[in-house]
C-alpha cells in the first residue's frame, strides 16, 4: 500500500472515530437530559404527594379538634345542667333562709 493510501485510511479512521465520539457525546447529552426530566418529574410527584399528605393530616387534626371541642361542649352542658338542677333543689332552702334572715333583721330593728 502506498503512503498516500495509508494516510487516507488513517484520515478516514480518524473521521470515523470523531463521528463515533460525537455520536457518543450526543447520546450522553440526551441521556443526561432524560435523567434530568425524570428527576424533575419524580421531584414534582413527591412534592404533590407531600402536599396531599399534609392536607390529609391537617384535615385529620381539624376533625380531632372538632371532636374534642364537641366533647368539651357536651361536658360543659352536662355540668351546667347539673348545677342548675342542684340550684333548683336548693332554691326553696335559700328562699327560706333569706326570709328567716330578713325576719331576724326586722325583729332586731323593731326591738331597738
Amino acid at each position: 500500500m502506498a503512503r498516500p493510501e495509508v494516510l487516507e485510511q488513517i484520515k478516514e479512521a480518524e473521521g470515523e472515530a470523531d463521528d463515533i465520539v460525537a455520536e457518543a457525546e450526543q447520546e450522553r447529552e440526551e441521556r443526561i437530559a432524560e435523567a434530568r426530566e425524570e428527576a424533575d418529574s419524580i421531584r414534582e410527584e413527591a412534592q404533590e404527594e407531600a402536599q396531599q399528605l399534609k392536607q390529609e393530616r391537617l384535615e385529620e387534626a381539624r376533625e380531632e379538634i372538632e371532636a374534642e371541642r364537641e366533647d368539651i361542649l357536651a361536658e360543659g352542658e352536662s355540668e351546667r345542667e347539673a348545677l342548675e338542677s342542684r340550684a333548683e333543689e336548693n332554691r326553696e332552702e335559700v328562699i327560706e333562709y333569706t326570709v328567716e334572715l330578713f325576719k331576724e333583721a326586722v325583729d332586731v330593728q323593731s326591738q331597738t
